[in-house]
């Protein structure tokens, strides 16, 4: 319902500027549009946009939901919640933040998320980790007093894990001020890919998750200065290159190019139901009607959208994944070392 939302939003941001088109979305977690069956010059994938893909798959990355409010979590629409986690940066310096890694979260949702409960710290073992379950059905009944996320920006280090799929808390985490702990994702959403290892967060073995932890926090309190910088670069790219005015522009640019690509003239289909943003707020109720009222957006922009840039050149697409990779390989060549040296 938010996403049909979202899309209304846009029609109000930029009105007349969207052509008619036709289009398949699925709010499922993963991609099922896998490019092995789909090669040659003559394949004809179905186009599926939905929130995340993977390196296998030909699904269209789109804005998730949560960026007009996530109701059933209490979480805000992104524009108010942004700003609100700017705020809480400021309450506590990254030096003054509790020393260890943070992850508070649901871990029944993916294997990968309880392996990462074994890095907790224990009576055998300190994995300088900080790790909570989250029970959003507790929360709910508690009325949420625990889960503003403008408060979970006191530890200098915070981790990001995937769920089933990718999940919706990698841009709050990443709003934070404090040095992400990336574990190695197989999922992509439509930001993350234009963000750098070294630079905006610190990539953590998948099949190592404790030692690798440990060793990052080690490496940020041993280099603080440089583990602040590396928080305040990816805070700094979600406040300024994720804020909701480039959200619709992404929209709009995939939403006009995929319009392009039609062989044939849109219609509106028999019994289908029309939408409008008073016909969807007008009769919701709490939450919803307030995120809502909320994320709507009151004008048509007073700008264009942004420029849309040329594709990127292959070589220069080359050398910036291959520069990802790089920095990849270098911190776990140092956390290798610093194994070796401490007899692991």
């Amino acid at each position: 319902m938010f996403t049909l939302w979202g899309i209304l939003q846009l029609l109000r941001v930029y009105p007349g500027r969207l052509p008619d088109l036709e289009l398949m979305f699925n709010c499922g977690d993963q991609p099922v549009i896998p490019s092995k069956d789909f090669r040659g010059p003559n394949a004809s994938p179905p186009p599926l946009f939905r929130y995340c893909s993977d390196e296998g798959s030909l699904d269209i990355v789109f804005p998730d939901w949560s960026f007009w409010g996530w109701v059933e979590t209490n979480i805000k629409p992104w524009r108010s919640l942004l700003q609100s986690i700017k705020e809480g940066n400021k309450r506590t310096k990254w030096e003054d933040r509790v020393p260890y890694a943070y992850w508070k979260g649901n871990s029944n949702v993916a294997r990968t998320r309880i392996d990462l409960l074994k890095c907790n710290v224990s009576d055998k073992n300190d994995w300088n980790t900080r790790l909570y379950i989250q029970n959003w059905v507790q929360e709910s009944k508690q009325g949420y007093k625990d889960s503003n996320l403008e408060n979970q920006c006191k530890h200098r280090y915070k981790i990001y894990i995937e769920g089933r799929a990718w999940s919706v808390s990698e841009k709050y985490i990443m709003a934070c001020d404090s040095m992400t702990l990336y574990v190695r994702p197989r999922y992509h959403d439509f930001f993350i890919r234009g963000m750098e290892p070294l630079q905006h967060f610190w990539p953590i073995r998948d099949n190592s998750k404790c030692t690798s932890l440990k060793f990052a926090v080690e490496w940020g309190n041993n280099h603080k200065d440089k583990a602040k910088a590396i928080g305040e670069a990816a805070s700094n790219f979600i406040q300024e290159d994720l804020k909701m005015d480039y959200v619709y522009d992404y929209m709009f640019h995939v939403l006009n190019e995929y319009a392009k690509l039609l062989k044939f003239k849109p219609t509106i289909p028999p019994n289908a139901m029309e939408l409008c943003s008073e016909k969807m707020a007008c009769p919701a109720t709490g939450t919803c009607k307030k995120f809502m009222v909320e994320s709507m957006v009151g004008s048509p922009s007073d700008e264009l959208p942004c420029t849309l840039p040329p594709p990127y050149d292959p070589l220069a697409l080359h050398d910036f994944l291959e520069r990802k990779a790089n920095s990849t390989r270098q911190v776990e060549a140092w956390e290798n070392e610093y194994w070796q040296s401490h007899d692991l």
